[in-house]
């Protein structure tokens, strides 16, 4: 079993700022899941906890380019 599950297309998610990948959801332990990177663990993850797509895309939301 790989431990996490794939976002379907379906649902609307915000790529990660940094990275680009789409995000997973990952089981942490008896704390609950979380929305997070799959490409790297120091990206932004949301708290364990229910799923929580909406603060996932809160949090990845670039408001400003960087010049």
């Amino acid at each position: 079993m790989k431990g996490y599950v794939n976002i379907p297309k379906s649902i609307y998610c915000k790529p990660c700022k940094y990275c680009g990948a789409r995000p997973i959801i990952a089981l942490i332990n008896d704390d609950g899941y979380v929305v997070k990177c799959p490409a790297n663990d120091s990206h932004y993850q949301t708290k364990p906890g229910l799923i929580d797509i909406e603060d996932w895309n809160i949090h990845n939301t670039v408001l400003y380019e960087n010049e």
